[in-house]
């Protein structure tokens, strides 16, 4: 079957029998957050990729698809940003100049407590499967049950894993695992095990899959599906998502050149060295590659497309459990990224066999510059930079109080909105009395009106940005800052610095201001 015929099944699916799960009226909606790792913007079909994603394509039909949200840039400082509600950096989760103790190791103060607690006001009980990086543990932080699998690097089996904070045995290799389908599997045994003892409370399930981060893992027959693919080369790829981004609406202007020069954010060379002489550090022009070489790149990106693949299946599968306890109508269901594309390139956990079959568990592969350029298409950069490559995210909302179903929403929104977004759906009222005014807003779902001018920071690791209703300003760590005006160059290509010195003074300015601020905020017990 062809995709659009399989999207057609999945929409019908989708849609069927939505008027037999009527709640009650005073009954809050439930909440389903999924949160995918190193996932870049183009990467769904439903934000012009080639990848098979019909299940979200669907969410994106039949709710909202966010055309301007963003991330922190870096897992542990987005996690912590959509629980808590703040900048990571004011609750001590990101590194701060002036701040002892912050960073992926902090420790968040009192007055920053995670969604779970606010939303058991209203009844709720909390789920939890996958990735954590954050502070404490799940149970103790306020979930109810929780699958934590901490050792990410092994999706076929892991070392270190936990159900409900406490440690659960090594997977031995061989056994079926998979990283996706057991986070899945978990999540769905939450659901059904709060249908038959939990049903008349409301629920929250938090599923934060590891894919497509490295190494790349993926099943063989995910896989197979893509192996002819991307053998047209990352150029090719690049130019065909933008084409399809432009008919669907989601950003104007030009698309970003290629940074050519610009390789992984660390530099690894005896690490890269491990993956043979068909892996290159840098987005070179594909025709400058050799046939082995185009070869090698093709597999890589063919694993990454059948983990992106694999966790839309899996995502079927979590929203047909929904279906089965007929609370699909009463669901808000969210899914996003918590940074843009890596272009990192390591070697970590088991290492790298390069006699192993590629996407297997003895390898450790990483997808590299030249196929995270395709995937942040259509901006400049990659995860842990804050130009628009490292923070903008694909963003679906599906669920009650949407009312222009399909549409693209050009808003600009952060991971700090969700907590308001949710808590507001909940009617959590005064859910954070004791610490500073949480800088998020709730989501625009309805015909509400929003502040045009909507103000949001970005600092990691001397990177920082900040974005004032369409203007931009952005700098690399130690560099100077530079200025855009997203309306017409969303892609970062034309620096104003120069020609709009008022501008970027009054941004810079504003950045300063509020550094110090969320510096205070931090230096709070």
């Amino acid at each position: 079957m062809n995709r659009l015929g399989c999207l057609a099944l999945v929409l019908a699916w989708f849609f069927a029998g939505r008027a037999n799960a009527a709640e009650p009226a005073n009954r809050p909606p439930n909440f389903v957050v999924i949160l995918a790792d190193d996932l870049g913007y183009s990467d769904l079909g439903c934000y012009g990729s080639e990848i098979e994603t019909p299940h979200l394509d669907a969410l994106a039909a039949g709710g909202l698809r966010f055309s301007n949200f963003y991330n922190t840039a870096r897992c542990w400082p987005s996690r912590a940003a959509l629980l808590t509600g703040y900048y990571a950096q004011q609750v001590r989760r990101d590194g701060f100049p002036g701040v002892a103790g912050g960073g992926s190791k902090g420790t968040r103060p009192d007055w920053a407590p995670l969604l779970p607690v606010a939303l058991k006001s209203k009844g709720y009980r909390s789920y939890h499967s996958g990735k954590w990086h954050v502070d404490n543990k799940p149970i103790a932080a306020g979930f109810d049950h929780s699958y934590w699998l901490e050792d990410a690097g092994r999706n076929f089996h892991p070392r270190v894993h936990y159900e409900d904070d406490q440690r659960l045995p090594p997977v031995q290799p061989g056994s079926g695992y998979y990283s996706t389908t057991h986070i899945t599997e978990r999540a769905i045994a939450h659901l059904q095990d709060h249908a038959k003892s939990h049903s008349e409370q409301p629920f929250f399930s938090y599923v934060a899959y590891i894919v497509p981060h490295f190494p790349l893992h993926a099943p063989a027959e995910d896989i197979a599906k893509y192996k002819d693919t991307y053998r047209v080369g990352w150029d090719a790829v690049r130019a065909k998502r933008w084409k399809k981004m432009q008919e669907i609406g989601l950003v104007t202007g030009d698309i970003s050149a290629v940074e050519r020069e610009v390789g992984p954010p660390y530099d690894f060379p005896d690490q890269v060295a491990k993956f043979g002489e068909n892996e290159v550090n840098r987005p070179v022009p594909w025709s400058e590659l050799t046939p082995a070489q185009q070869e090698f790149q093709a597999g890589k990106m063919a694993i990454h497309a059948a983990m992106v693949d694999r966790m839309d299946q899996e995502i079927g599968r979590l929203i047909q459990q929904i279906r089965d306890m007929g609370q699909w109508d009463n669901t808000v269901v969210m899914f996003m990224s918590d940074n843009g594309c890596s272009a990192e390139m390591m070697v970590r956990d088991d290492g790298h066999d390069p006699t192993a079959s590629p996407g297997s568990a003895a390898t450790h592969l990483c997808l590299g510059p030249g196929w995270s350029t395709v995937s942040n298409s259509p901006f400049r950069r990659h995860k842990t930079w804050v130009h628009e490559g490292g923070i903008a995210t694909p963003m679906i909302v599906h669920g009650p109080r949407i009312t222009s179903p399909g549409s693209v929403r050009h808003d600009p929104g952060h991971l700090i909105d969700i907590w308001p977004t949710l808590t507001n759906f909940a009617g959590v009222v005064d859910e954070k009395p004791s610490g500073p005014a949480p800088p998020g807003i709730a989501l625009r779902l309805g015909d509400e009106k929003i502040d045009s001018e909507r103000e949001l920071w970005w600092a990691h690791e001397g990177n920082r940005a900040l974005r004032l209703g369409n203007w931009k300003i952005t700098a690399l760590k130690e560099g100077p800052w530079e200025l855009y005006n997203l309306t017409t160059d969303r892609a970062e290509q034309h620096n104003l610095a120069e020609t709009n010195p008022e501008k970027l003074k009054e941004l810079a300015d504003r950045w300063d201001q509020l550094t110090k601020e969320f510096q205070a905020d931090a230096k709070r017990p």
